[in-house]
């Protein structure tokens, strides 16, 4: 009988173990959607203000919006973040191409990923900041905009980049961030020696209003849609502009 019930506990001890699995990867789930919906991660993110890391770089994180932005010192872009469940209560922020920018614990300590420090440096509040507004800018001042921006790629790659924007009047401070965002992510790529190859085909940038934002590179033209209904997470990150032109594409085959 003794060995029967051995036998029948340690039958169960597999069970238990799955068991425990699947609740913790349900209650993961169930957090990193409640984080997705907002609920928990106003909870969670540090206040808004100026942080620096050990790491000595500072930037503004703020928490004004429906969604936490985050900007670096002497940077133009502005990050829209988005919360993922992590172990132990932690939240991850990432962009829109998936890069990890910031991990908060349950107690609010901070740590934010970087070039300078990837695997991530320790950040504490080191005063207020005011909000990361965007952008606006009438329609002669865009004119002017697409005039110097397509100068700067023309001059960098040797060629005439055309830049086209059609998009109305709901979407100018969208339309003001993707042709900085994409033309800056341009210009990076052509000063790199192993990367400057992708943009042997770029003709020009077409910047649209649609549904939902998004980015594609395809026959030298890079498409970039904004999306007003989606707030200031309705425009593509300079990271997904550069991830389209290393992977641009593939023209599909009839």
């Amino acid at each position: 009988m003794a060995i029967a019930l051995a036998a029948a506990a340690l039958s169960l001890l597999p069970i238990s173990a799955d068991a425990y699995a699947q609740t913790r990867g349900n209650a993961q789930a169930e957090q990193s959607q409640s984080l997705r919906n907002g609920a928990a991660s106003s909870r969670t993110l540090p206040p808004t203000g100026r942080y620096v890391a050990e790491s000595g770089e500072g930037f503004i994180l703020d928490r004004s919006g429906q969604r936490p932005l985050l900007r670096f010192d002497r940077r133009d872009e502005t990050w829209v973040l988005r919360p993922t469940a992590a172990p132990r209560g932690d939240v991850i922020y990432r962009n829109d191409a998936g890069d990890q920018l910031l991990r908060v614990t349950p107690g609010g300590g901070m740590t934010v990923y970087t070039p300078r420090a990837p695997g991530g440096s320790p950040a504490s509040l080191s005063g207020p900041a005011p909000s990361l507004t965007p952008p606006t800018l009438g329609p002669a001042q865009i004119f002017q905009l697409m005039t110097r921006r397509s100068a700067m790629l023309s001059q960098a790659l040797g060629r005439l980049i055309e830049i086209n924007v059609d998009t109305d009047g709901a979407a100018e401070s969208l339309t003001v961030e993707a042709l900085i965002l994409s033309t800056d992510a341009a210009l990076r790529i052509a000063r790199s020696p192993s990367a400057r190859s992708s943009l042997d085909r770029l003709r020009s940038i077409t910047i649209v209003d649609g549904p939902r934002a998004s980015v594609t590179y395809s026959r030298g033209d890079l498409r970039i849609v904004v999306a007003p209904t989606q707030g200031v997470a309705g425009r593509p990150s300079s990271a997904r502009v550069i991830d389209a032109f290393l992977t641009p594409a593939t023209p599909s085959r009839r």
